[in-house]
């Protein structure tokens, strides 16, 4: 009996390690593998998600190993934390995306800048004139497409149907009057994971 109390306890701890009996969700409230509505298996791939993205992270600049928190539930990553300015929170959201297996990425990192009136108001000009024509445009999904401006660079992240529909994206982007770089991650929708029948 008591070697059947040691095997359980021994694959409860290996498994523990790998996804963690409790863990403190989005809200702060910690969540059961029992009551957790993902399957096992996906349970599994967002941890390995997330070991990717912390490594990558760290990788990058050490103090994100403080500074950024990150979770992954279900291919959706989630950011938090505090930057020093808003292209390191932008090249944050990058890496994210670039994560194998990513569904969407939730950017809810801080900066801790002074705030520059005049290059804000340009970059959401720029944004909203983007969001605009990619709205207009027939042949792309604009709700597919997450995009921020920092300083005349637009960054745009998503997922893209057809090659054709990413390349218009940054056709479009690149038109918009003094914007100095396009920066995309667009995945296409045959390189997903998990993809919708």
């Amino acid at each position: 009996m008591k070697s059947k109390i040691f095997l359980i306890s021994l694959i409860f701890l290996f498994f523990s390690g790998c996804i963690g009996i409790n863990s403190k969700g989005i809200f702060g409230t910690g969540v059961s593998i029992a009551f957790d509505p993902r399957s096992l298996g996906t349970q599994i791939d967002d941890s390995v998600m997330q070991k990717s993205l912390i490594t990558r992270l760290i990788l990058r600049d050490k103090s994100y190993l403080l500074s950024v928190s990150t979770k992954v539930l279900d291919g959706k990553i989630f950011l938090t934390g505090k930057v020093e300015d808003p292209e390191e929170k932008l090249q944050i959201t990058k890496l994210a995306w670039e994560t194998k297996g990513v569904r969407s990425v939730r950017n809810d990192i801080k900066i801790k800048e002074d705030f520059n009136f005049k290059q804000s108001v340009k970059d959401l000009l720029i944004t909203a004139q983007l969001r605009t024509a990619l709205t207009f445009n027939k042949q792309i999904k604009a709700s597919n497409y997450q995009i921020d401006t920092y300083k005349k660079k637009i960054f745009i992240y998503g997922i893209s149907l057809t090659v054709d529909e990413r390349k218009k994206v940054i056709k479009e982007a690149k038109e918009i009057l003094d914007v100095k770089d396009v920066i995309a991650s667009i995945i296409l929708v045959k390189d997903l994971r998990i993809q919708k029948n």
